[in-house]
């Protein structure tokens, strides 16, 4: 965990030391995040004239409905993305590359795509390390405003334990899955600050 964790430092931390010179930052948040009640706030960082850096980190600690349901799907994640804009930053298209890493605890809840077939029935508990590509296309609102659709596919490796229940379950098994699908999505509100 912590060696995947200093792996994407090391991917994006020095991308973002050429950006002491920036002239753009866009403070984002992804809505469809907030409306699986996971908040979420991220940073767009200018680093060249048609590239940017986003690294957006998303924590839920909650646990949904009664002590006995024990319906989750607790976890923080980071992830961070090289974009390149064909025609400017911050309008219209652009291509990106990411890496994501998150740890989990969730069980109770049946969420399509993410990999893990038997959420509904079981507790899972691990991390997960992933990259891949995406596209999307930012809408100019207004000198300080923009809306922002990304989707994304890729590979995510889960390493996990799980449970047969959701609560106090027996212990089933230690294992891993490689697995190819959605890695991103998002629709984002930013709030762009210009420098002087």
């Amino acid at each position: 965990m912590k060696k995947a964790l200093l792996i994407l430092l090391g991917i994006f931390l020095p991308l973002t030391i050429c950006t002491i010179t920036a002239q753009q930052v866009g403070i984002k948040s992804n809505a469809l995040y907030w409306a699986t009640s996971t908040p979420n706030l991220g940073v767009e960082i200018a680093t060249g004239l048609k590239t940017t850096i986003n690294i957006s980190g998303a924590y839920n600690p909650w646990t949904f409905g009664s002590a006995e349901d024990n319906k989750k799907i607790r976890h923080w994640a980071v992830t961070g993305q090289l974009r390149f804009w064909p025609y400017e930053r911050w309008d219209g298209h652009f291509l990106g590359v990411h890496a994501l890493f998150a740890s989990y605890n969730a069980g109770g809840v049946d969420i399509p795509l993410v990999g893990l077939s038997k959420l509904k029935d079981s507790r899972y508990e691990g991390y997960a390390t992933g990259m891949g590509f995406s596209y999307g296309y930012q809408w100019y609102l207004s000198p300080h405003w923009n809306l922002e659709l990304t989707a994304g596919l890729g590979y995510v490796y889960y390493n996990y334990e799980r449970y047969e229940c959701r609560k106090c379950g027996a212990f089933i098994e230690r294992a891993h899955k490689h697995w190819l699908g959605p890695t991103n999505l998002g629709l984002s509100f930013i709030y762009l600050i210009k420098s002087k």
